[in-house]
């Protein structure tokens, strides 16, 4: 690698180590602003125990395409994440989530203004109580909070918060990681969770993405 300059030798390194490599906006140019991320999952945490996906699939996140128009139309995702609502380059979000759905939205949605409204959250704390009408924000209330219509309508309606598993009862997780915050698990109270938000008829999943695979169906 001597002939090589020091960029190209370490591509040739990550190369031959297996490490992916991170993808220009030009190479992913299905994904369109707005359109959404769902993180899926072969083992189950204390989210998938309680919500099922699309499909029957683990989902336990979901993050915001954001395109920056920029001379490289830059590749991004706004996601809730601990410790705050942040910007994260793609091939990052693809490195810590391996395996992912893309969701588009499929009736009328003011996707530049639902963008923008994403953007306004970024830096917001991140709201590990998963409670409504507070200033902390979890992945997908990120999402129904602030996707809209061309009227300003909420694309996407909050519904009753589930901590139950399959048996209808709320699982000892739950209850423990509530009663240690000296509360009461908030069951049915109005929110969201992205193997619920998966489901919705207002979206449709047009291809799944791996960091070695892409499977693409026309939107």
């Amino acid at each position: 690698m001597a002939s090589l300059g020091i960029k190209q030798a370490f591509l040739c390194i990550l190369m031959l180590l297996g490490v992916a490599l991170p993808m220009r906006a030009q190479e992913m140019n299905f994904l369109y602003d707005g359109d959404l991320l769902f993180c899926c999952t072969d083992t189950a945490n204390a989210i998938t125990d309680v919500t099922t996906g699309v499909e029957g699939l683990s989902i336990d996140h979901v993050a915001v395409v954001y395109r920056v128009a920029d001379e490289d139309e830059s590749l991004y995702v706004i996601e809730a994440v601990k410790p705050v609502v942040k910007i994260t380059p793609i091939d990052t979000f693809m490195y810590e989530n391996p395996r992912l759905l893309v969701a588009r939205v499929n009736v009328d949605v003011d996707i530049k203004e639902s963008v923008k409204r994403c953007l306004e959250m970024v830096g917001k704390p991140y709201d590990d109580l998963y409670l409504p009408g507070d200033s902390a924000i979890y992945c997908s209330e990120l999402v129904q909070l602030n996707f809209v219509n061309h009227q300003g309508i909420l694309v996407f309606n909050p519904v009753p918060m589930s901590f139950h598993d399959a048996t209808g009862e709320i699982t000892q997780y739950w209850q423990e990681f509530y009663r240690g915050r000296g509360m009461t698990v908030p069951e049915g109270a109005p929110g969201t969770n992205p193997g619920e938000l998966s489901r919705r008829q207002q979206l449709t999943i047009i291809g799944s993405l791996t960091k070695n695979e892409l499977d693409f169906k026309s939107p």
